[in-house]
């Protein structure tokens, strides 16, 4: 039996781990490569109604504890992004791992209509991104911040993609009062999951010349020091909404970090910034110590600690006899 099979949606996947958006979601070929590399599931980056050529650089820097960008959401339209999804699809589907188109627009009319060219490449499902913190200057106050917004891009994409079978991941932001409320309103606006979560906004400034060091000033928090806001999300999320899938993101980097992410509540684990810390072999090594440690406490399938971080816990299963949560 394979220890890492986890159901999303109806749809079994080999691993919990999903490429994230924006991590070598750019062509057909390295969507295939993650595959190949023990990803359950790829997301495409991001695309918009137009092509975007995005912020200019510096527009990504390794901090020190994390990694922050302000990339923009450079992509090439949705026109030239469905038949590069189309071609990916293909090769993919012959690998048993269904594609994630990510889509984002300036209102809901525009979502949909983004959503409905998208569908032309058929995905397995389309992720909203109403969350991008870099963009504000040029959209306004993320989707995400609330939630009635959200709801309406969700209720948006929902009325286009519903028909076809497709169903709507919605992806939500850190940075807002109560991400419980967000989620809620996208759930009840018809979402059939949830991503969480988005970059959360940040700065970095060079102390010699007294400046931001991003061309745009400021971006996006991703890698380790993004994990435990990342974790209490996810926890927040599949409290509120316990029926809902989500994909938990941030941070991810280790196979624990992926374990840690299902106990708090996620079905599966984003990875994204992993590969830069850990090289190309990233996601393989995650896969591999994630079956180590299942092996090791006795788990027949990781899905049954999805939310033990909400249950007490028992001593029954780590060989060592430290207490692990319990699974259901």
């Amino acid at each position: 039996m394979n220890r890492l099979q986890v159901d999303f949606l109806g749809v079994p996947l080999n691993t919990p781990l999903v490429l994230a958006s924006g991590i070598w979601g750019t062509t057909a070929s390295l969507l295939e490569r993650a595959a190949r590399a023990g990803c359950g599931a790829v997301t495409a980056k991001s695309c918009g109604p137009v092509p975007r050529a995005g912020h200019v650089n510096p527009s990504c820097l390794d901090w020190g504890h994390g990694l922050i960008n302000a990339i923009g959401l450079a992509n090439p339209g949705v026109e030239a992004e469905a038949a590069m999804l189309a071609q990916a699809r293909q090769t993919l589907a012959e690998l048993g791992v269904p594609l994630i188109a990510s889509i984002f627009a300036g209102s809901p009319s525009e979502f949909g209509a983004v959503a409905e060219s998208i569908a032309s490449s058929r995905p397995a499902f389309v992720e909203v991104n109403v969350s991008c913190p870099n963009v504000a200057s040029e959209f306004g106050e993320p989707f995400a911040a609330s939630p009635q917004a959200a709801a309406e891009v969700t209720a948006a994409v929902k009325a286009v993609l519903a028909p076809k079978g497709i169903p709507v991941i919605v992806k939500l932001a850190p940075n807002v009062p109560s991400i419980a409320r967000i989620a809620h309103a996208v759930v009840e606006a018809g979402a059939d999951a949830l991503c969480a979560i988005n970059t959360m906004p940040g700065m970095v400034i060079d102390a010699e010349s007294g400046q931001p060091i991003l061309a745009n000033r400021s971006g996006g928090l991703s890698g380790p020091a993004l994990k435990p806001i990342a974790l209490k999300c996810v926890y927040d999320l599949h409290k509120a909404c316990p029926d809902t899938p989500i994909i938990g993101v941030g941070g991810v980097t280790t196979g624990i970090d992926a374990i840690e992410m299902i106990m708090a509540g996620a079905t599966a684990v984003g990875v994204g910034s992993a590969i830069y810390y850990r090289g190309h072999d990233a996601i393989t090594q995650i896969v591999a110590e994630m079956d180590a440690w299942a092996e090791a406490h006795r788990i027949a399938n990781v899905s049954t600690l999805r939310g033990a971080a909400h249950h007490e816990p028992h001593y029954d299963a780590s060989p060592t006899g430290a207490p692990i949560p319990a699974a259901h």
